[in-house]
């Protein structure tokens, strides 16, 4: 999917971002999505995720049918792929450019992934895209950003 279409939604709240990522988290790994599920993942108590995700299902992003399985509206679906997208950059760039630790990376990425502007997505994007190719202004590039990081400790 192309860059643009990934990122055309606002950013959302922490809580919400975290809710419809679960559920599409749990689609993808078991084709089914339960509340129980859900606080299981997140680790909150069923009467909790039952409330949030009421609200949820009233604002259009998710959804649930007759047999009280969950699943994604387009829209919740967008937004949580859009969320996902931004969690793969944003990891890939703190590991791969800047050397930060895997753990520190995936805490740092939870924290920032639902409040990260398309235009900043896109940019960094862009920036691992440039790093990853061969071209002689990006080899340049990383070994002039080594160099300078190990002065810099």
């Amino acid at each position: 999917m192309a860059t643009r279409e990934v990122f055309e939604h606002e950013p959302v709240s922490h809580p919400v971002a975290h809710y419809l990522v679960t559920v599409s988290e749990l689609l993808e790994e078991y084709g089914y999505a339960r509340v129980s599920d859900v606080a299981r993942r997140i680790g909150i108590t069923r009467g909790s995720a039952s409330i949030t995700l009421k609200s949820l299902r009233q604002k259009g992003l998710v959804t649930e049918d007759g047999r009280r399985f969950l699943g994604l509206s387009e829209t919740g679906g967008r937004i949580a792929e859009s969320v996902l997208a931004k969690r793969r950059i944003m990891k890939d760039l703190m590991v791969r450019v800047l050397g930060v630790s895997e753990d520190q990376a995936k805490k740092d990425t939870c924290e920032i992934e639902h409040l990260l502007s398309s235009e900043t997505a896109k940019r960094a994007k862009l920036l691992l895209d440039f790093v990853d190719s061969d071209s002689k202004a990006s080899l340049e590039f990383k070994r002039n950003f080594d160099r300078f990081a190990k002065k810099r400790g």
